[in-house]
């Protein structure tokens, strides 16, 4: 055999190898949150995008473009709570971001825990996942390999990275923002941050951001969103007008130092700068027990909420993270072997449209006034059933009635319940209210009150739920926000690439709760402990 043919079969037999090694088990999963990413931002911004980013997904992987959240409560913890655990509010317990905690009486944040402390910093409270009342798809992929698999996830919130991994985790990071801008930890899952950690954080890299944001294209190519100087978005704190280019090193002074790279495209790129140091840092996806590592990208939320779905701002911020997403898979192609690790994107929820925008192009929108409602609800409480604090709290859409008063005064509480569901119900900008009592008995056949149910959790949610209209919101004074039932707070994406993935797409409705069962008929391991999803058996191989 001549020189030459020993290495074209040298070749050969190496690309096969290489291409065949989905035949067996993956050898990592990554799950990337994209933090309230619509499924329309995948079509409106698609010819911006790279061959290597959202793409390879689509030419290559499985595209779900029919995903549904399932229950109401359309906002980051319970999003990624869900995702991890293949479960709804009702039974994983992450009903909010936070909610109101009967025994103490206080509300209660979804990660909070004092019996932890902070790693990484001096002033943050602990974080665990306590509050999480079932496993996640990691802890079981944890179980199943008898530690031996890892499981790690980094976000810029610590509910994003918490919850998306569960409670078994090596390791769960997030960013401290502020003065620190430390990517930290907490001492439920380690001792002390890693050396690698501590490294990344000494590199500083986190000042290269400080620099000026301005489009990645010239702005006359955006032409999918509307005019760069809208009066729907925030004007930042220490700039006249909402416009490019964004000085940032100059905008710390007003912002709160590091934090004013949360609500732009660097936010996002500081993740992926220290998910590859995790991943390399952890030796991730290169022994025989198969790792699961999420990664969550926040600066999505932080813009969308402070610049609406229509603006420049977040156009360039979607066509900079596809830039992100081809960097992650040159590194888990380099480190772990295209075709040997399995990788699903998706968002832990969606957002509405700005209502002011909406109402100025004639469709029917609006604000809901959350304070003068609470104040008319509880004048009208007490005078009709003599009673000062009959009402504990109202948050997450819900009425936490005082039980306890309603008991020792011998009152009815289905009777107050009623009452409380009917005087919101007349209220201007709400679309329904209903006794959680009356909730749990009607028909599933009505999709919203499906979510509704989906969401109502016995130990945690309130005595009354109610929803406001299509297009309505809280009140703000820009921007825009999420957590109601609506099919633009619910249709999210859902792609899926690499081990055990065949490529296709469907529009049959797949639910986020479909998401963890998924990843555990890959992994060969056991559902988590409350899951209600199953497999989208559309996208997998079969063996």
């Amino acid at each position: 055999m001549n020189t030459k043919s020993f290495y074209i079969i040298a070749g050969l037999l190496l690309l096969s190898c290489s291409s065949n090694h989905d035949n067996g088990k993956t050898k990592l999963v990554v799950g990337v949150v994209v933090d309230q990413m619509r499924m329309d931002y995948l079509y409106r911004f698609q010819s911006h995008f790279s061959e290597n980013g959202f793409k390879r997904f689509y030419n290559e992987g499985f595209v779900a473009k029919n995903h549904h959240f399932d229950y109401r409560q359309t906002k980051t913890g319970p999003g990624h709570a869900s995702i991890a655990s293949g479960t709804p509010p009702a039974i994983n317990g992450i009903i909010g971001n936070d909610w109101f905690d009967r025994q103490s009486r206080k509300s209660r944040y979804c990660v909070d825990d004092s019996s932890y402390k902070s790693l990484g910093t001096a002033r943050v409270k602990g974080k665990a996942p306590t509050a999480l009342l079932v496993s996640t798809f990691a802890d079981e992929n944890r179980l199943a390999t008898q530690m031996n698999g890892k499981a790690l996830s980094v976000s810029l919130k610590d509910r994003s990275a918490i919850l998306a991994i569960g409670h078994t985790a090596n390791g769960a990071y997030w960013f401290s923002g502020g003065e620190e801008g430390n990517f930290i930890s907490s001492t439920f899952y380690m001792d002390a941050l890693p050396a690698w950690a501590t490294g990344f954080n000494a590199s500083r890299k986190i000042d290269d951001y400080l620099t000026t944001w301005d489009t990645y294209y010239p702005i006359s190519q955006y032409a999918e969103t509307g005019l760069d100087d809208s009066p729907y978005e925030k004007r930042p704190k220490g700039k006249e007008n909402p416009t490019f280019p964004y000085d940032l090193a100059a905008l710390t002074a007003t912002n709160n130092g590091y934090d004013v790279l949360l609500a732009t495209p660097f936010g996002n790129s500081l993740v992926t700068d220290f998910a590859l140091a995790a991943l390399k840092g952890e030796d991730l996806g290169v022994d025989d027990h198969a790792d699961v590592f999420m990664i969550s990208y926040s600066s999505t939320d932080y813009i969308g909420h402070d610049f609406g779905t229509n603006a420049k701002e977040l156009q360039d911020t979607y066509v900079r993270l596809d830039l992100e997403l081809a960097r992650l898979f040159r590194a888990l192609d380099a480190q772990v072997g295209k075709g040997a690790y399995t990788f699903f994107l998706t968002s832990d929820h969606g957002v509405a449209p700005v209502p002011n925008y909406l109402k100025d192009n004639k469709i029917p929108a609006g604000y809901f006034g959350k304070r003068a409602f609470v104040q008319a609800l509880k004048k009208v409480m007490q005078d009709a059933f003599g009673l000062s604090d009959i009402i504990l709290d109202v948050s997450n859409d819900e009425v936490y009635l005082n039980q306890d008063l309603i008991s020792s005064a011998k009152l009815d509480i289905d009777v107050i319940r009623r009452f409380t569901a009917a005087f919101i119900q007349r209220q201007e900008g709400i679309a329904a209210a209903y006794t959680t009592t009356d909730l749990m008995e009607m028909d599933t056949n009505n999709p919203i009150v499906e979510r509704l149910q989906n969401g109502y959790n016995p130990k945690r949610s309130g005595d009354v739920v109610y929803t406001l209209l299509p297009g309505y919101i809280a009140k703000r004074a820009y921007g825009t926000t999420h957590g109601s039932a609506f099919i633009y707070d619910t249709h999210v994406p859902l792609l899926l690439y690499g081990n055990g993935i065949q490529k296709g797409s469907t529009y049959k409705r797949t639910k986020i709760s479909d998401i963890a069962p998924t990843m555990c008929a890959l992994l060969e391991v056991s559902n988590p402990t409350g899951v209600t999803g199953n497999p989208v058996v559309e996208a997998l191989k079969s063996r």
